[in-house]
């Protein structure tokens, strides 16, 4: 009867033989970040003052490039790769109390500044602006030659509505051989 008493103050008792257990089992700790509602779980064996450090939680785009700099590891509380929409200024308008204004270019600009099909005019917009006007730079797609050709605003086909596709790429191939033919005689 001894024995099983001993055995079972054994089982009950804080013995450095216990203590020694209870150390190397795995007790995670529970940390809650209440900044981004995130939970994190670690082994306090894995914490030591060298390992120590925070974790950030950026909300803003901009602060993200000094971050990257200094820090190895930081929270994003928003998607990096969702740009975002800007206004487009057109080149017509004319707004007094606009927010931006371009007072300077450096260098030219292919699709305003030389001969251009008439698809490609920055002036006029393909999308947004009627087919028969063009600007001092537009040339016919079609005839090849500048803008408005004879062609421009006929009933059937006219060539104001040349763009690349592969309808308008037959006509200019056949206003082609119909010129070189034309030359000839």
């Amino acid at each position: 009867m001894e024995e099983d008493q001993s055995a079972e103050e054994e089982l009950h008792s804080d013995s450095p033989k216990e203590k020694n257990h209870e150390e190397e089992s795995f007790t995670p700790e529970k940390e809650e970040c209440y900044e981004c509602n995130e939970l994190n779980i670690y082994s306090p064996k894995e914490v030591t003052p060298s390992s120590i450090s925070f974790i950030a939680c950026l909300k803003r785009k901009e602060d993200m490039k000094r971050f990257e700099e200094t820090n190895d590891c930081f929270i994003l509380d928003f998607d990096p790769f969702v740009s975002l929409e800007l206004f487009k200024p057109s080149l017509n308008d004319n707004d007094d109390d606009a927010d931006l204004s371009v007072i300077a270019e450096k260098g030219p600009v292919p699709c305003r500044d030389y001969p251009h099909s008439r698809h490609f005019c920055l002036k006029f917009p393909f999308s947004t602006t009627p087919h028969e006007s063009c600007c001092e730079m537009c040339f016919c797609y079609v005839c090849d030659l500048a803008a408005p050709c004879k062609y421009w605003t006929q009933p059937l086909d006219p060539h104001c509505n040349a763009d690349s596709s592969c309808y308008w790429m037959e006509q200019r191939k056949m206003q082609k051989i119909i010129g070189i033919a034309e030359e000839a005689q």
